[in-house]
């Protein structure tokens, strides 16, 4: 189906332009550009509005991904679109160029400006894009080495810059006695240093073995000053502490690399909607135009 009315952009001596003019370009890409930041910056300030620092006043971690994944969705259409349809208007009619010829030097226009507007974004935002898709596999990455520093920094509110800082505070559990004005009889350091070695084997290679689980309860019985039963009871608690801890760091791992993963799949998608808005509102601009002129000039 043709475009125009006489199924020819225009008749005469075919125009000396260049069929890509570099300038609508351009301008159509400055344009969305300038629309994607003032869009994000917008779009920043009400997603601030959502979330509070006091218990209770702030909505959920969900909402405000899921609000702002719409919104970047939103931005990205509305700017490919305003950039597509300034350059198809703003480029030099050809003349003598068949309609369809003529479509597809204005829907291209519009993909150029589309895609020079993308690389100036990510070029501006480059570094948080990157880091966002590549979240998930440094995530699980970093967990497989450092789980145990990990959950036992979590468990202990505090920074686990060494072996004995990450499992200091379980070791203070298990060598606290039971009568908090009196102390171990003997060589507390080697005992604690000793189990906090054991803790951190045994957190690195899933569990800690039976018989150190019973040296473990063992030092905690002469040193704490309870019964076996009970000293063996504090292990188990503690080492489950751990364990809990240790699952809570990887669960995190991996939801990070999930939530990369479908960004970076609807960030793609997205991007591909945006061109082919682009590109229409690049050829529906362009024929505006066209028709326009066309009008003026009878």
């Amino acid at each position: 189906m043709a475009l125009y009315t006489s199924g020819v952009s225009d008749v005469g001596v075919e125009s000396s332009t260049p069929a890509l003019a570099w300038g609508p370009v351009i301008g159509g890409s400055v344009a969305a550009s300038a629309t994607t930041i003032i869009l994000l910056l917008l779009g920043s300030g009400v997603g601030l509005t959502m979330v509070s620092p006091w218990a209770g006043e702030s909505a959920s971690f969900t909402t405000v991904s899921v609000t702002a994944a719409i919104w970047f969705v939103v931005v990205q259409w509305l700017a490919s679109a305003f950039g597509g349809y300034l350059t198809g208007r703003l480029r030099t009619k050809w003349v003598g160029v068949h309609t369809d010829e003529v479509f597809f030097r204005d829907t291209a226009h519009g993909f150029l400006s589309w895609a020079l507007a993308t690389v100036v974004v990510m070029g501006l935002a480059g570094s948080a894009f990157t880091s966002l898709a590549g979240t998930g596999v440094q995530a699980v990455s970093t967990a497989a080495v450092t789980a145990t520093a990990t959950g036992a920094a979590a468990a202990a509110n505090s920074d686990a810059t060494t072996p004995d800082a990450a499992t200091g505070y379980f070791t203070d559990l298990l060598l606290r006695p039971q009568d908090l004005t009196t102390r171990a009889q003997a060589d507390d350091a080697s005992a604690t240093a000793e189990v906090s070695r054991i803790l951190m084997r045994g957190a690195v290679s899933d569990g800690v073995p039976e018989a150190d689980r019973a040296y473990i309860a063992a030092i905690v019985a002469s040193r704490a000053g309870v019964t076996p039963e009970e000293a063996r009871a504090r292990v188990d608690q503690t080492l489950q502490q751990i364990e809990d801890a240790k699952n809570a760091a990887l669960k995190a791992a991996d939801d990070a690399r999930k939530a990369g993963a479908t960004t970076a799949m609807l960030g793609a998608l997205s991007l591909l909607v945006g061109a082919f808005i682009a590109s229409a509102a690049a050829a529906l601009g362009g024929r505006q135009r066209d028709d326009e002129q066309a009008a003026f000039e009878r």
